[in-house]
């Protein structure tokens, strides 16, 4: 159960962030400010494009992911996506730290896009950190559940998550309800990446804003 005192930081954290869509780094303006890292390599254009009107239409595969160049430690970043069709599996991957290990996927944390369990934190190819996991020892794949009930909407309709990394601690909110926490959390820096885990989504109004 995440103490008072800890969801507190979350929801401060929310309310300064909910104005950071318009704000930082944009990782899709700059087509070589990212790179594709999946199997069989293809060209980035089959996997992503951007709108006229912003939106990015991910395809989700081939298995892998889109990754910034830039490497981030203390930063706020705001996402929006949604399933224009069949919801499926997705994530935003924090401080990828290494190439892939287990299949498609390298050393970072994931904050979990998956329909019905945006929220959930987990620890990916050695990732690591203080909290207790919430998966049985030994699963696969290792998991923090979300805290609160969930609070992401119908499939169609655009989400929001709230990220502050800051000193080795991970805050999550989805759609402005604070979800999960953690610390002490290894690698504690290094790029950030979109999964890309065969179901077809959309995003939008990404900001990364760096933190002294």
């Amino acid at each position: 159960m995440v103490k008072h005192t800890e969801l507190c930081s979350i929801l401060a954290s929310v309310a300064v962030l909910a104005g950071c869509a318009t704000q930082g780094v944009r990782p899709f303006d700059a087509a070589d400010g990212l790179e594709l890292v999946a199997s069989p390599s293809v060209d980035p254009a089959t996997v992503w494009s951007r709108g006229a009107d912003g939106v990015v239409a991910v395809s989700g595969k081939p298995p892998g992911y889109i990754a910034t160049r830039a490497s981030y430690t203390n930063y706020r970043m705001h996402v929006e996506w949604r399933w224009p069709g069949k919801p499926g599996n997705a994530g935003v991957l924090l401080h990828v730290a290494s190439g892939p290990k287990d299949g498609a996927w390298p050393l970072s944390v994931q904050v979990q896009t998956k329909h019905g369990y945006a929220g959930d934190i987990l620890p990916m190819a050695g990732a690591g950190f203080a909290e207790p996991l919430t998966t049985a020892p030994g699963a696969y794949p290792a998991i923090k559940g979300h805290t609160a009930p969930d609070s992401e909407r119908p499939p169609g309709e655009w989400n929001s998550a709230e990220i502050l990394a800051r000193d080795g601690v991970i805050e999550v909110a989805i759609n402005g309800v604070a979800q999960n926490r953690v610390s002490a959390v290894k690698p504690a820096q290094g790029r950030i990446g979109f999964q890309l885990e065969g179901a077809p989504y959309e995003l939008r109004n990404i900001a990364i804003t760096p933190l002294p």
